[in-house]
């Protein structure tokens, strides 16, 4: 023991080091130099044994067992032994650059470095399980202290550490430490003895392998822009799928774990573990993250509009990841790659949203919404911008720098807060709402009577308020936006009410509970049986969808019609019956006006006269009063 650290010691000073200081020369008489030379044999024989015993071509032993499988302590002596051999043939070179023992010990380094690539490959080969990307990036946050113990393969009392410490992982994790350690220990010594080119070239065509084999599992293949031009939207979307998946997986797991595996097994070459990393990632990288910018250069249509989204949304949020994982130039192609396919989304939703907004202008449908209700066209528009603004973060930096250009200013009232600072996201939102509504004014016209036309406005307008009101357009437009167009409903449905029941209000006499002739009650009431007729059969047919707005559109009629009815009714009933044939006149019981207004609106009349649905709606009606 005291000899291996003398050993230690003398050629902690001998060997060549950046930070040690250059070892004083010994006079050949002194007698110290002796004794080094006679350890320098004594490292050389020992070196020479451990070699040829691995040496595949002369023991079929060799040839069929794995040193650091079979036994990791020797495996360490094996590393010293080269480690010492270099020393030795360093010390040769000083003394005499033609020394047969110097040829001896090349030929013996070489035989080393066939078997530590032999070592190094197997290593790979077997523990491809166990260094999988996912266990070397899990291993990396929890066991630490496992890793450092076994680094470099140290003492059998560190590996006892490491049992201990191994405790607190998993099995596969442990074994995953043990592998980059031994992995770190043969390409350390391969690298100080020049053979760094043949390590990493075993490294990276079983390490590559593994990338574009882990990609192809998780669903993404190479993909050409001819081919996704050809492609039905329904077979790309799975693909946009299967890339959302794999990117996520494939940025924080795979290239994150090669990323550490490379950087632990290389770690004492920062050149060698860059361009190595590059080599095996570059390739896989590029290809995943130009998918996007093929996807962006196809055919746009509105319904692919979320599915780009997404993309962008997901490279945004990986971005971080990315700039660290491929932070070194060599890689700069990658970073590159993934900031255009960001620039080709953003490009492709832009020319979307205008393809939408120029679709809504031209949309040249002549056929009338049936019953005034909400326009396909309204649900449609609604239901796409409401879904939009699920993605008011991503939308918000794509349209940052495209400021809407307009002819006019937007009118204050499509806005919550008409302030100068409205984001750009929020001025777009409301412009392509203010779109929809103008579009809808033309509809309007398309129905011939004015008080469904009212209606028809109401019920459009009612439709986009409550897809506002519950979706996060409601913060992108602002608090105020959602009363402001509500107070508009409101000012639509009273419109439609004095339009449709004007004729109805003015059959009744200004003043009902007046004194007047029983013939000018017989006439006024007659007047009012077919103004209540009318009204009533045109809209038996018409639609209010929204519930709330259909109650507060009954009661709004409802309370305007039926006391003044009532008044009438209850004032003129009796001095009618003094007249032949009263009873025909005299069609409705004030009950009978609220149980015929709770039929409207509903869209499942027949228009036709009150009195073809007189008997059975008034028998109802005096058997609730």
């Amino acid at each position: 023991m005291p000899r291996k650290g003398m050993r230690n010691i003398f050629f902690k000073s001998s060997s060549p080091s950046p930070t040690s200081s250059p070892s004083r020369s010994i006079p050949p008489s002194s007698p110290s130099r002796t004794f080094s030379e006679s350890l320098m044999d004594e490292n050389f024989e020992i070196a020479e044994s451990l070699i040829t015993k691995w040496d595949s071509d002369t023991s079929s032993y060799a040839k069929i067992t794995s040193l650091f499988h079979e036994d990791r302590h020797e495996a360490k002596q094996y590393l010293n032994s080269v480690r010492d051999l270099q020393s030795a043939m360093h010390h040769l070179i000083t003394q005499s650059a033609a020394s047969d023992k110097l040829v001896r010990g090349q030929n013996l380094l070489q035989m080393a470095m066939h078997r530590l690539e032999k070592e190094f490959y197997q290593l790979l080969s077997i523990n491809r399980a166990y260094l999988d990307p996912e266990s070397v990036s899990v291993s990396s946050s929890r066991s630490s202290v496992a890793r450092s113990s076994v680094s470099d393969l140290e003492d059998d009392e560190s590996e006892d550490e490491f049992g201990v410490a191994g405790n607190s992982i998993s099995e596969v994790e442990r074994v995953s430490a043990t592998a980059v350690a031994d992995l770190k220990a043969i390409a350390d010594c391969m690298i100080s003895s020049g053979y760094g080119k043949e390590c990493v070239k075993i490294y990276k065509i079983i390490r590559k392998s593994i990338i574009d084999e882990a990609l192809y599992n998780l669903g993404h293949e190479r993909l050409s822009l001819s081919q996704a031009q050809k492609m039905d939207w329904e077979v790309m979307e799975l693909k946009i799928k299967n890339w959302l998946n794999a990117v996520k997986v494939a940025v924080k797991t795979l290239f994150y774990g090669e990323r550490i595996l490379c950087d632990r097994v290389f770690s004492a070459s920062a050149s060698i573990r860059e361009s190595c990393f590059d080599e095996i990632s570059k390739e896989a990288a590029i290809r995943l993250f130009g998918f996007p910018e093929i996807v962006a250069k196809c055919k746009k249509s509105p319904e692919k509009m979320f599915r780009t989204l997404d993309m962008y949304e997901a490279i945004s949020s990986l971005w971080p990841e990315i700039e660290t994982i491929f932070s070194d130039e060599s890689t700069l192609a990658v970073r590159s790659q993934a900031v255009t396919s960001l620039i080709k989304l953003g490009e492709a939703v832009r020319t979307t949203l205008t393809d939408f907004e120029t679709a809504i202008q031209k949309e040249s449908s002549k056929t009338a919404s049936p019953g005034g209700g909400v326009h396909p066209l309204t649900r449609y528009v609604m239901n796409y911008i409401s879904f939009l603004s699920d993605y008011s973060g991503v939308l918000a930096d794509i349209v940052a720098d495209w400021p809407l250009t307009v002819q006019a200013p937007l009118p204050e009232s499509y806005f919550g807060s008409p302030e100068s600072d409205d984001s750009p996201i929020t001025v777009r939102m409301a412009w392509l709402i203010l779109v929809l509504l103008c579009k809808l004014d033309g509809k309007a016209e398309h129905h011939k009577d004015v008080a469904l036309s009212y209606l028809f406005l109401a019920n459009n307008l009612q439709y986009v308020v409550v897809k506002v009101r519950t979706s996060n357009l409601k913060l992108l437009l602002g608090d105020d936006w959602v009363p402001k167009h509500e107070a508009k409903v409101k000012q639509y449905a009273a419109n439609y009410e004095r339009m449709g029941w004007s004729k109805v209000f003015a059959s009744l006499p200004e003043d009902p509970t007046a004194e007047i002739s029983p013939e000018q009650a017989r006439d006024c009431f007659k007047k009012f049986n077919a103004a209540f007729d009318e009204a009533y059969r045109k809209q038996s047919t018409w639609v209010v969808s929204d519930p709330k707005l259909r109650d507060e559109i009954k009661i709004s009629v409802a309370k305007k019609l039926g006391p003044a009815y009532q008044d009438f009714y209850e004032k003129n009933r009796a001095g009618l019956r003094k007249l032949v044939g009263s009873e025909v006149f005299v069609r409705f019981a004030p009950d009978d006006l609220g149980n015929y207004l709770s039929d409207l609106f509903f869209g499942t009349g027949v228009a036709g006269s009150v009195s073809s649905s007189s008997s059975a709606s008034h028998s109802r009606g005096r058997h609730r009063g």
